[in-house]
């Protein structure tokens, strides 16, 4: 379940100024196309999409960041034309995601983890319209408009998992998630399954706040880790990198790169890239093809949906005998020799 707030607001990409600039690097495009059956008629090719985004928590967060800038990544190339609101509350999800689809957008996205029987609803009175929704579950034939995303950056997650292992001095690692769902749960277990490549009795301290936007808890949790023995911090929420910079300590990132504003503190980070789930999509969109599907696979390294941050500042302190790991196993999973484990089973603590 995502967090929520109590405000809507709807703005235009451009009218909006977002803060954490600086996290919002420009991600990687290009994915291949899925093969359906035309169900929807959309605008004329010549003209943008007319796009609509429903947010529950605020742009700046690590997950909807990476939405936020496909879409102004599309918006620059003419593609499309975006609108989004963000901060709705779950109550409020359902009556935003009408009030778009009755004002002539083409297609909607957003994330819809606490209100999917309503937004799968919405979907299947509005059958002119295209929805993409991020969701724990699968498309289902009650809603042929209704196509799925997740962000299976496992790929990226197991490689940041081989440098932390190399990097930690204590064997001891905490970790700091939001919600213990699908979605941060294979990102956990793949980081875990890297670690242990490098050293196997690594301990884990694994912790969830129940929030995905409150950095003074997370900040809070990752301080009674370290307490415990912790010397290196997977970041998995916003709050956990500032506790690792105060004690001085390593942290790895999740779904967007913060080296810039943690330089002596995120070593290595796992990256999402939207784009080629999103391009996917308008095409089909703007093609009339677009149906019930998951594009979840989108995210996978080998589609350009991932990738490992460059280390920055930690360029050659990382061992060499975990960088070539790094280099070896990242070459295997584009060349589809080498899978993470999708594991979405919640992660237990080791310690």
């Amino acid at each position: 379940m995502k967090k929520t707030k109590q405000n809507t607001s709807r703005v235009t990409a451009g009218d909006r100024a977002v803060s954490r600039r600086s996290i919002l690097k420009t991600g990687a495009a290009g994915a291949g196309l899925l093969a359906m059956p035309a169900i929807l008629s959309t605008a004329r090719a010549a003209d943008p999409l007319k796009v609509a985004a429903i947010y529950t928590v605020p742009v700046e967060q690590q997950w909807v960041s990476r939405i936020h800038l496909a879409a102004n990544t599309a918006v620059s190339r003419g593609d499309i034309e975006y609108v989004f609101s963000e901060n709705v509350s779950n109550s409020d999800y359902e009556r935003v995601m009408r009030e778009y689809s009755e004002a002539g957008h083409d297609f909607i996205i957003g994330e819809v983890f606490a209100v999917e029987d309503a937004a799968r609803q919405v979907a299947r009175d509005y059958p002119d319209k295209a929805y993409l929704m991020g969701s724990s579950f699968k498309p289902k034939d009650d809603t042929p408009n209704f196509a799925v995303f997740d962000n299976y950056i496992q790929d990226a997650s197991y490689l940041t998992g081989i440098i932390a292992g190399a990097m930690t001095k204590t064997k001891n690692i905490g970790m700091v998630g939001g919600f213990p769902i699908p979605e941060v749960n294979r990102l956990m277990h793949a980081f875990m399954a890297g670690a242990r490549e490098m050293q196997p009795d690594i301990v884990f301290q694994v912790a969830f706040i129940g929030s995905w936007f409150d950095p003074p808890k997370a900040k809070e949790t990752a301080f009674a880790q370290i307490d415990a023995g912790a010397d290196l911090m997977y970041a998995e929420r916003f709050g956990v990198s500032d506790a690792a910079k105060e004690r001085n300590l390593l942290a790895i990132g999740n779904v967007i790169d913060t080296q810039s504003d943690y330089p002596e503190t995120v070593v290595a980070s796992a990256i999402w890239h939207f784009e080629p789930t999103l391009d996917t999509a308008l095409e089909k969109v703007r093609g009339g093809s677009f149906k019930a599907g998951d594009y979840g696979i989108y995210s996978f390294m080998k589609h350009g949906g991932c990738s490992l941050a460059p280390l920055g500042t930690f360029e050659g302190k990382v061992p060499e005998e975990a960088m070539a790991l790094v280099r070896e196993r990242e070459a295997a999973i584009k060349a589809g020799e080498f899978t993470v484990e999708i594991n979405d089973d919640e992660p237990k603590s080791t310690a």
